[in-house]
């Protein structure tokens, strides 16, 4: 009897998840935007004395222009010291309350990520405040992180999956600034100076066109007052406007190929991809249910056929890198150099096969429950809920992507399945990116498209 009650009881529990995945909506929040153009946002969440903090800035590496690099070391450097804390005394401040600060960039644009205890608020937002309004951009701490970039970019070359989405990209995007190189290479980031980053910072990091998000356990009114007070004060910068990147996005003519050479290779790296969808795209919902369907996921139709079927690799996906203005569609993986040929054709095969088969109903409930069961985890934590808040606000979506999401995905059916397939899945003019040693698979990559070589260890022209 005993034993039957654990099987019912836990027979209950398994039923109850869906059933709260299917429940989920957005907590309330609020927004605002001060005088100096700066949105922001408030979710109050009780259940844990923490708070998270994010903040989104319109500093990513599209506004690099030549110094390829330049938003990544820029983003770093403002925990180099502010005009009260050098950065020695603001880790050990940091340390001491228990409290993480992170900035970084990435495409498009720069962040700041922070988390402590609600207790502490007053503080670490006074710290927060010396980070992003006012920091000193340390000669010494900077040449020291040059260093070290320096080091990974060359580092970087023996390992073809850490450079291999940088050459994908300017493959596709060319001269478009979505092809820039987020972390630079040696011949850009050298001769770079703190003149430069202050440079950068003055231009790029402006509250029009940020967004700070806090969520956790405060009083939204205190808080409002708060950053209200912290932030005011912060002064518009000039407006941007050489990055370009609402720019058309030209779309390949041909399929062509890069192949990188690399001659102490035993594997190939490669993506096959092509231009993809921007982050609002209105079936953004419906392509990842079938993109996790082809490669999003262990049991998808890339990896059974390529590792599990055939063996050809460890493991094989795809993906769409959206951006807010368009993004890419990408196969990705990696085989021994012998069976470059088949790997490469039977990615294409299983490509060609999604669009001729198409998908059946049983496949298509199996990742419709699979995305709405990964679907909650995604946000529950205060850290989660704030990076939301600043995602809804640079890529343009509101919460009715999150409410509605369920909803979405059930009403995908199959007709809906096949009219994105042919939409946003691409059949032709693809582009390949191949790392391996281009003495044993240049014959092989040229059957692909119109081949270009290149050298790993070379910085090449055009960005290679």
């Amino acid at each position: 009897m005993k034993k039957l009650k654990l099987l019912i009881a836990g027979l209950l529990l398994t039923m109850a998840i869906p059933a709260a995945a299917q429940g989920y909506k957005l907590p309330a929040y609020e927004k605002f935007r001060l005088p100096n153009g700066l949105m922001v946002y408030l979710m109050e969440q009780h259940e844990v004395p923490v708070i998270s903090v994010s903040a989104i800035f319109p500093a990513g590496a599209i506004y690099d222009g030549e110094k390829a690099g330049l938003a990544s070391l820029t983003a770093t450097a403002l925990k180099h010291g502010t005009k009260t804390y050098s950065k020695a005394k603001l880790e050990e401040e940091l340390d001491f309350l228990g409290a993480s600060v992170s900035t970084y960039a990435s495409k498009e644009s720069a962040g700041l990520s922070a988390k402590f205890a609600a207790k502490d608020k007053d503080m670490v937002l006074q710290i927060i405040k010396g980070i992003i309004l006012e920091p000193v951009f340390d000669t010494a701490e900077f040449t020291k992180e040059k260093k070290r970039l320096l080091v990974t970019l060359e580092q970087q070359k023996e390992s073809p999956r850490s450079v291999i989405g940088g050459y994908f990209d300017k493959l596709l995007f060319g001269d478009h600034v979505y092809g820039n190189l987020q972390q630079g290479k040696t011949g850009t980031v050298t001769p770079l100076t703190t003149a430069d980053l202050k440079g950068f910072y003055s231009t790029n990091y402006r509250p029009d066109g940020s967004a700070i998000s806090v969520a956790g356990d405060f009083s939204a009114k205190e808080m409002k007052a708060t950053l209200t007070t912290l932030f005011s004060g912060w002064k518009k910068g000039p407006k941007t406007t050489g990055n370009q990147a609402g720019a058309p996005i030209s779309k390949p003519a041909e399929s062509n190929v890069l192949l990188v050479n690399k001659d102490d290779a035993k594997e190939t790296t490669f993506i096959i991809g092509a231009p993809g969808i921007a982050r609002n795209n209105p079936d953004y919902v419906a392509i990842d249910v079938v993109n996790t369907l082809f490669g999003g996921r262990f049991t998808s139709m890339l990896n059974d056929e390529l590792r599990v079927n055939s063996g050809l690799t460890y493991g094989a996906g795809s993906r769409f890198n959206a951006l807010k203005n368009g993004g890419s569609f990408i196969i990705s993986t990696f085989t021994a150099g012998k069976t470059t040929e088949p790997a490469i054709d039977k990615a294409l095969e299983v490509l060609n096969k999604l669009h001729s088969n198409g998908i059946d109903e049983k496949a298509l409930t199996s990742a419709k429950n699979y995305v709405k069961g990964q679907f909650p985890p995604r946000f529950e934590t205060a850290s989660q809920l704030s990076g939301l808040m600043t995602q809804m606000f640079w890529y343009n979506f509101d919460e009715s992507f999150i409410n509605n999401f369920e909803k979405n995905v059930d009403g995908l059916n199959l007709d809906k399945a096949k009219e994105i397939i042919s939409k946003y899945f691409p059949k032709d003019k693809l582009q390949f990116v191949l790392v391996g040693k281009a003495a044993d698979i240049q014959k092989i990559a040229e059957k692909y498209g119109k081949l270009k070589v290149v050298e790993i260890k070379e910085e090449g022209k055009k960005g290679f």
